[in-house]
């Protein structure tokens, strides 16, 4: 199947032509035909299947330039909002559309501006419910509402202004929900605020002969220095390190530095434009190892991903599926490497129930290669106060020996 054979617009056509989309991926093909009829869809397709385009391009051929806002698209993270807008701009870039983004962290004024001009507002939850509170988001002209990446706004603790967004725009309009994963949590939205709605599901793992899914059984304190040992002999071209909080994302930061290797951490605790630096690099190469939490990567639209790493291992199947699916895209090849402590065993194990994951040894593994250098430093310290101790005790028992040899 090819786009033009979707009935879409002339210019939408010359937008995709240019931007390089030759043919619909499998989740694209499966909705824009059901989404141009206006029914609600709740889709189910892996982390950079085209998941965007599949309701971006439908709701773009929807659109009536100069009527107010008539698409609302909520997403779990600001990345993903701005990604979000970013590809709307692209299809729409001959329709005369203009796209609205807002999130928190920045002012909420110029946004204010912006909205009164757009057709197409894409946001995260809080924010567009602080537009809803001080009357600034009009939505009595609602076409279209898409909730992307759905389990992750429900695993963020969004339902509560889910609601209140929900209870704000028309009963008439059409509802997309889209996500890699369509956890029982979702039956609540699908129940209460959609319509009959048809369930899509495209490819939801990377084909197994593009990925390759690999574990290393290692001690706590060498998973560090195992890590830079493994980036080393990988050699990415990208490459995504998961870490399980905030904390341990700056402190592995800091130790690969110490390693010799270049990596940046992004993660909520950053500010916007700091965050906007980081992914501008790694998008660039500079550096090539970036490491995240599962909320700040989610919604990453990083094309050449070849490696991504496990450093703490998540909690669930779901949560493994959304990592990987950062590499292995485009029938490209990728390796997803996971490094395993005793505490990990029981998540590890609801993993390798559903996917098939090899063992490895870290071979030419040195401890001592890959010692921090705080930890160098201390140990120096160490050495240099046990001789210093010792050289007094010699000379003390020195001073003794000539003292009695004297009497």
């Amino acid at each position: 199947m090819s786009f033009e054979q979707l009935n879409l617009d002339p210019r939408i056509l010359k937008a995709l032509k240019e931007i390089g989309f030759e043919k619909p991926t499998d989740i694209q093909a499966k909705s824009i035909p059901i989404a141009m009829e206006g029914k609600d869809i709740i889709g189910e397709s892996m982390t950079g299947s085209g998941k965007t385009a599949a309701f971006a391009i439908p709701i773009v051929q929807k659109m009536e330039a100069k009527k107010g806002v008539q698409a609302l698209i909520l997403a779990p993270t600001r990345e993903l909002a701005m990604q979000i807008s970013q590809e709307f701009e692209k299809f729409s870039k001959y329709m005369g559309l203009h796209v609205a983004i807002v999130y928190g962290g920045v002012s909420i004024v110029p946004q204010i501006d912006r909205i009164r001009h757009s057709e197409i507002v894409v946001g995260t939850p809080g924010r567009l419910v602080d537009h809803l509170t001080r009357r600034t988001l009009d939505l009595s002209g609602l076409k279209v509402m898409v909730l992307d990446e759905t389990d992750r706004m429900l695993d963020m603790g969004f339902i509560d202004d889910i609601r209140k967004i929900f209870s704000k725009v028309p009963n008439n309009r059409q509802t997309m929900l889209f996500s890699a994963t369509v956890p029982e949590e979702i039956r609540y939205l699908t129940q209460n605020y959609m319509k009959h709605p048809i369930k899509i599901s495209a490819q939801k793992h990377v084909s197994r002969h593009l990925l390759k899914h690999t574990y290393y059984d290692v001690n706590q304190d060498q998973k560090p220095g195992i890590l830079a040992h493994l980036i080393k002999i990988e050699n990415p071209e990208l490459a995504m390190v998961f870490c399980s909080t905030r904390h341990m994302s700056d402190i592995l930061a800091r130790k690969l530095y110490n390693f010799g290797i270049q990596a940046k951490a992004i993660h909520g605790g950053l500010s916007q434009p700091a965050r906007t630096n980081v992914l501008e690099g790694f998008h660039k190469g500079r550096p090539k190892i970036l490491i995240a939490t599962d909320v700040a990567a989610r919604g990453l639209d990083i094309k050449t991903v070849t490696h991504v790493f496990n450093f703490d291992i998540p909690k669930t199947v779901d949560d493994y599926t959304h990592r990987i699916g950062r590499t292995a895209r485009f029938g490209k090849e990728g390796k997803a490497i996971s490094l395993l402590c005793k505490h990990d065993h029981d998540s590890f194990r609801r993993i390798i129930q559903h996917i098939k994951i090899e063992k490895e040894y870290a071979k030419d593994f040195d401890p001592k290669q890959y010692q921090d250098t705080s930890e160098k430093r201390q140990q120096k310290s160490y050495e240099k106060r046990y001789d210093e101790q010792d050289h007094k005790q010699k000379r003390f028992r020195r001073m003794n020996r000539e003292y009695y040899s004297r009497r």
